[in-house]
C-alpha cells in the first residue's frame, strides 16, 4: 500500500491518506478540551496542515502548511485527526462512485452505494473507526451518506462554520457538515467549531433560536411524493410520520414544486458556473484529469454569461419569497437580530393523514423528507450516474439556495437491510432546535449506532436552548409507551425516564366498564400491598396542568411512594371505584395484565 512522505498511510475507498494508530499520535489526548479523546476524520477537501488535500483528483494534491479554520478549532478543543477521506471528485455527486481512489461501499451492504459527496467520512463513522467527521454540503453532501448509512448528518446554517481552507464546490451556498453516530456528538462538535471567521467571505455571526419546538408542532411533508417505486422507502417514511406524530407533532401537506424548482436550478442553469468559477485555473488546465460526469457537469459552466447568473438567482429569490410563507415564523438567525418567538401552533385533530395545506399559509414549524427517496447499487450508479445521481438529491438540493438548516437522523432499517433516514429542515437559524427534535426522534427509533450494533446513549440536552421546568408523572396504565392513552405524553413533550416500581403498600385493579381498558392504583398500608410497575416521564412543567385536566374521574393525581423510598407525582384511584374491580396486584403491573388477557384469548 503506498505512503505519502511523511509516512502516513494510502488507502483506497472510504480513506485516502490515513494516520499511524491513533496511539501513537496522541498528541491531544492530555487536552481538557471540550473534544478532548474524541477522533475524526476529514474529507479530502478540506486542509490539515501536513496531510495532502487532493480532493479527489491526484493531479489537483497539495500539502498545506496550514489547517483549515474548523479544523484547527477541533484540534484545539482535543479532537485527534485519524485521516482524510474520499469523495466524489471536487464534491460533485451525491453517490460516492466518482472518485479514482475508487468507490466507498454502504455501511451495510457493499454491493450498494454510501452516498456522497462526503462518501467516505460517513463510512468511516458509520463502521465506528472514528467517533465523528466533517463532511461538506453544497446539494446534499453532509445528509445523504448520513441516511444511507443509519447515521447523523448535520447540516448547519450557512456561514455558521467557517469555510476558509475548504475547497469550494460553489463557495456561495457551501457549508461544512458534520456526521456523528449520536445528534448529542454532532450537537457537541458543533458547539466547538462555531466561530465567526473575517477571513471567510460568507461566515456570518448568527443568533440561532435557544427556545425548542413546542410540544404540540407542526411538521411540513411534501404533498407529492417520489420514491421511484421503491416500496421500502415509502414504507419507511409512512412510518416515520407516524413516529413524529407519537412525539406530538401533526402532519401539514405542503406544496413541494417550487421547492422542486429551486432544486433543478442548483444544475440546471448559471448556478453552476459556480463550480466551474471554484477549480477554473486548474480545469482549464488540466481538463483531462477530471473523472466523468464530473468534467462535463464543471465544463458546462463556462457557457453561462453575468446576465445569465443575474437572471437565475433572481429566481431563486423569487422562489423563496413563495415558499417562506410556509413557515410559522419567518424571522431567522441572520444578523439582523434574534429569531423572533415563535407563535402557538395551530391546533387540528391529528389523524393518520397530512391535512391538505398548500405552502402559503402552511404554518409549519419543520419539513420533514426523506433524507434519500431511494437506495441504488454502485452498479446500476454507475450504469447511469447522471440520472440516478439527481434522483437520490430530489428531496436536499434546494436547502442551502433557501438559506435553510438542517439535520439527517435515522430513520429505519429497512427489511431488505438498507438504512432509511429522514432530514429535518427549518430556516437559518434553527440548529439547536432542530438538534433537540432529532435527538428525540433518533432515540424514539430504537436503532443502534450506525454499523457498530451499538446501543444508543442517553439522551443529553442542547446547551444552546432553554431548557424548561419538568415535573415527573408516574404512570402505570393506559399510559404506558405502547399503550393507547401514551400520547397524551408524548404530544406534550414528555421523554421517558426510565421503569420503576411503587413501594409494596398499593393493589392495582382493572376498572370495569372503561375504554381504552383502564387500572386504578390505590395504596393499602405499609408491606399490606405488592410491588407495581410504572413508568416515570419528565413532562414539561408548562404542560402539566393540560395533562392533569384530561384525566378522569374515578382517577386522578397524588404523590406515590417508590420502592426506592422516593416519591413521585402518578395516578391514584378513589377508593369507592373499586367495588367489584379485579384485583391484578400479583401480576405486578398494567402491561402483564393485558398480556393475560391476550394469552387466555388465544
Amino acid at each position: 500500500m503506498p505512503a505519502a512522505a511523511d509516512g502516513t498511510v494510502l488507502a483506497p475507498q472510504a480513506w485516502i491518506c490515513r494516520a499511524a494508530p491513533l496511539a501513537t499520535i496522541s498528541a491531544q489526548a492530555a487536552s481538557a478540551g471540550s473534544l478532548a479523546g474524541l477522533s475524526f476524520a476529514a474529507k479530502d477537501n478540506i486542509d490539515a496542515a501536513g496531510w495532502p488535500t487532493t480532493a479527489g483528483c491526484p493531479a489537483f494534491a497539495y500539502t498545506p502548511t496550514a489547517s483549515a479554520f474548523v479544523v484547527q478549532k477541533l484540534l484545539d478543543a482535543g479532537a485527534q485527526l485519524a485521516g482524510k477521506t474520499n469523495l466524489d471528485q471536487f464534491a460533485c455527486g451525491l453517490n460516492g462512485t466518482r472518485s479514482p481512489f475508487g468507490a466507498v461501499p454502504n455501511a451495510f451492504n457493499p454491493a450498494y452505494v454510501s452516498g456522497g459527496s462526503s462518501s467516505g467520512s460517513a463510512y468511516v463513522v458509520a463502521t465506528g473507526q472514528v467517533d465523528f467527521s466533517l463532511g461538506t454540503d453544497t446539494a446534499g453532501s453532509g445528509r445523504v451518506p448520513a441516511g444511507l448509512n443509519n447515521i447523523v448528518g448535520l447540516k448547519p446554517s450557512r456561514g455558521l462554520i467557517s469555510a476558509r481552507g475548504v475547497v469550494p464546490a460553489a463557495q456561495s451556498v457551501d457549508c461544512v457538515s458534520i456526521f456523528a453516530r449520536t445528534v448529542a456528538t454532532a450537537v457537541q462538535v458543533l458547539e466547538s467549531a462555531v466561530a465567526h471567521d473575517a477571513l471567510d467571505p460568507y461566515s456570518r455571526r448568527l443568533t440561532l433560536a435557544s427556545e425548542p419546538f413546542a410540544p404540540a408542532f407542526r411538521f411540513g411533508v411534501p404533498a407529492t411524493l417520489e420514491f421511484y417505486e421503491d416500496g421500502a422507502a415509502e414504507a419507511a417514511f409512512s412510518e416515520a410520520v407516524a413516529r413524529l406524530q407519537s412525539l406530538g407533532g401533526t402532519p401539514v401537506a405542503v406544496d413541494f414544486a417550487p421547492l422542486a424548482q429551486v432544486a433543478a436550478l442548483l444544475y440546471e442553469s448559471a448556478l453552476v458556473a459556480e463550480r466551474y468559477t471554484a477549480i477554473r485555473s486548474f480545469f482549464d488546465a488540466h481538463e483531462a484529469e477530471v473523472v466523468e460526469p464530473v468534467r462535463s457537469i464543471i465544463a458546462a459552466g463556462r457557457q453561462y454569461s453575468a446576465a445569465d447568473l443575474y437572471e437565475v438567482q433572481t429566481e431563486v429569490k423569487r422562489l423563496g419569497q413563495q415558499v417562506d410563507a410556509m413557515w410559522s415564523c419567518s424571522a431567522d438567525g441572520r444578523s439582523e437580530g434574534p429569531p423572533q418567538a415563535r407563535p402557538a401552533p395551530c391546533t387540528h385533530e391529528r389523524g393518520s393523514e397530512p391535512h391538505a395545506v398548500g405552502s402559503v399559509g402552511a404554518n409549519i414549524d419543520v419539513l420533514v423528507v426523506p433524507t434519500a427517496p431511494t437506495h441504488y447499487t454502485i452498479a446500476q450508479m454507475q450504469q447511469d450516474p447522471v440520472v440516478l445521481n439527481r434522483n437520490l438529491g430530489a428531496y436536499t438540493n434546494f436547502v442551502n439556495l433557501l438559506d435553510y438548516a438542517a439535520l439527517s437522523v435515522p430513520s429505519a432499517v429497512r427489511a431488505d437491510g438498507l438504512p432509511f433516514g429522514i432530514t429535518l429542515i427549518a430556516p437559518c437559524g434553527s440548529d439547536w432546535q432542530l438538534a433537540d427534535l432529532g435527538q428525540r426522534y433518533h432515540h424514539a427509533t430504537g436503532l443502534t449506532q450506525g454499523a457498530t450494533g451499538l446501543p444508543l446513549p442517553a439522551m443529553r440536552a442542547i446547551a444552546g436552548l432553554r431548557q424548561p421546568a419538568t415535573v415527573r408523572v408516574a404512570v402505570v396504565g393506559a399510559h404506558l409507551s405502547g399503550m393507547p392513552l401514551n400520547t397524551q405524553l408524548t404530544e406534550r413533550g414528555a421523554v421517558l425516564a426510565g421503569p420503576a416500581e411503587t413501594a409494596p403498600d398499593y393493589r392495582l385493579f382493572a376498572l370495569p366498564g372503561t375504554t381504552p381498558p383502564k387500572p386504578g392504583l390505590l395504596r393499602v398500608g405499609a408491606g399490606q400491598g405488592a410491588c407495581i410497575a410504572l413508568e416515570i416521564w419528565e413532562m414539561p412543567l408548562s404542560a402539566y396542568g393540560s395533562f392533569v385536566a384530561l384525566i378522569p374521574a374515578p382517577l386522578g393525581i397524588g404523590t406515590l411512594a417508590l420502592r426506592d423510598g422516593s416519591t413521585v407525582q402518578g395516578f391514584v384511584c378513589e377508593p369507592e371505584a373499586l367495588n367489584g374491580a379485579l384485583d391484578i396486584s400479583h401480576l405486578g403491573g398494567w402491561r402483564a395484565y393485558m398480556t393475560s388477557l391476550k394469552t387466555a384469548a388465544a
